[in-house]
Order: structure tokens, then C-alpha cells, then sequence
């Protein structure tokens, strides 16, 4: 099948763990409803985005609450599901993950956020996941009958390699839930996901909670997919939301043979190397 829909649940997180699962199967099965294959939740669906949270909200993967939510939605609704991602504990320490589901309500990997968000915008925000968090140390690629899919999580996006080697590995579809803030969302959100996909002649699509202004950590929202062209196809605005995507894969072959970079980078002078 060379197009499918994909659909992107802006969620509106509470400190409540169960109305959030709640909200989010509901929502879920709406967009599976409304014909959607491949369906995001956004980064810390289940969750308050915080340090402080992770170790309240953490879970074991696959064997707690929110993974059994999601196998089943995954699994009732014969779908995709990329879980965004919940707060992880194992062997003591603790990660930023996100599960992925087949439509037999499989777990088919877990990508652990690779790239731990610590910034510091004097007068604007600070924020340090390294306090509580452990950095993942794999990339993440699952099959789909559609396409191979690239899995990563908000400040992944920032790191260009990793979706470098995501499509050198025959992926033509990059997700990645993630929660921009309100420095750096209106700065960068867009201009990254649209760099992405036209570096790499992919699809790319991202996943974000909805904008609640009292949170201590307040997101942009506006969870996005854009094209290989690096055309926005459908975009949110800040409050809870599903936006779909049509996403016509037949667009990457076309545009890898109208402008063929992938036969013209130079590696006679520079290569990108993976570690294993």
C-alpha cells in the first residue's frame, strides 16, 4: 500500500495517570474510526511533563498500566500505535520511552529518548532531564506493511544524524512525540521538523500534549506532519485535538528522483558513521 492515514492525538494531559488513559483510548479509537492506520500520542501522555513527576508516574515497560492500555487499544482498533511516551523505571534508573504497538496489540520496540533535554535560556527557561533521567543508547526503527518507521522523542529531533541514519536504513516515515515549550516551540518547532524532512526526503511527523497554561511546564502544542517537500500537510493549533495526515508514500520516491541527493553527497570527502 503506497498511501495511508496517520493520526496525531494532541492530548490534554491531567495529573490523573487513569483519566489520561481514558482520554487517550477514547480518543484513539476515534481516529481509528475515521479510517487513521498509524496513531501518535504525544511525549508524557500519561504524565505531567517534570522532574519532579517522572518518579511518581514511572512505570515498568511492557508490564504496567499504561502499556496494557495501549496493547489493547493498539490490538481493538487494528492499529499502529506509537505510545508518545510515559516515564520508565528499570533496574533502578529511570527513562523517557516510548512504546510501539502492532495491530495484534504486539509490542514491536521502545525507543528510550536518546538526547536528554538540558537547556538553559537565561530569563526564559531552564530545565535539566538529566537530573532524574537516563539517556537511551539505541536508535529505533519498526516495520509497518506500509513503511519502515524512525522513532524519536522531542530533543531527538534536534540532532540531525539520527534522522540521517534513520532514512539511510529505509525509513520514509521519522515520528517523533515530543513537547516543545513556549521558548522554544514558536522559535524552532516547525522550522526543525520541516528541516528534517527536507534533508533527508522523508516524511516527518510530530506529536505534542495540548497547551495547558496553568502546567509548570507549559507546551507549544501544535503537533505536525509536513511532507518530503517540507509542505506542512496538517497542523494544530495549542488545544486537544486529533489532526490526520495523508501520507502518500509514492512522494519519496518522485522527489529523491527530482532533486537525487542521496546520489550526489560526497562520500569521497565526508561520510556519517554508525556505532554498533
Amino acid at each position: 500500500m503506497s498511501s495511508f492515514k496517520i493520526a496525531l492525538i494532541q492530548l490534554a494531559v491531567t495529573a490523573s495517570k487513569s483519566d489520561n488513559l481514558l482520554r487517550a483510548a477514547k480518543l484513539i479509537r476515534e481516529a481509528s474510526e475515521k479510517g487513521a492506520k498509524v496513531v501518535s500520542l504525544p511525549e508524557c501522555f500519561n504524565s505531567p511533563y517534570g522532574i519532579k513527576y517522572f518518579p511518581e508516574y514511572a512505570e515498568k515497560v511492557p508490564d504496567g498500566p499504561s502499556c496494557e492500555e495501549l496493547s489493547k487499544c493498539a490490538k481493538d482498533n487494528k492499529i499502529y500505535l506509537i505510545g508518545g511516551s510515559i516515564p520508565e523505571e528499570s533496574d533502578g534508573k529511570l527513562f523517557n520511552t516510548c512504546t510501539i504497538w502492532g495491530p495484534t496489540g504486539k509490542l514491536l520496540g521502545k525507543h528510550r529518548k536518546a538526547h536528554l533535554f538540558d537547556i538553559d535560556i537565561p530569563g526564559k527557561i531552564t530545565f535539566q532531564e538529566s537530573k532524574v533521567l537516563s539517556p537511551g543508547n539505541q536508535m529505533t526503527i519498526v516495520a509497518t506493511e506500509y513503511c519502515k518507521i524512525g522513532i524519536g522523542i522531542c530533543y531527538d529531533m534536534r540532532f540531525p544524524e539520527m534522522a540521517k541514519i534513520y532514512t539511510d536504513s529505509g525509513c520514509d516515515l521519522l515520528i517523533y512525540p515530543g513537547a516543545f515549550n513556549m521558548t522554544t516551540g514558536p522559535a524552532h518547532w516547525q522550522i526543525l521538523q520541516q528541516a528534517r524532512a527536507v534533508d533527508n526526503q522523508v516524511f516527518m511527523a510530530t506529536c505534542a500534549p495540548a497547551r495547558d497554561e496553568t502546567a509548570d511546564y507549559v507546551a507549544w502544542g501544535h503537533s505536525m506532519a509536513v511532507s518530503p517537500w517540507g509542505k506542512i500537510l496538517a497542523e494544530a493549533d495549542a488545544g486537544e485535538t486529533i489532526v490526520y495526515a495523508d501520507i502518500d508514500l509514492s512522494q519519496v520516491a518522485e522527489i529523491r528522483k527530482q532533486i537525487p541527493i542521496r546520489i550526489q553527497k560526497r562520500d569521497d570527502i565526508y561520510k556519517l558513521v554508525e556505532e554498533k
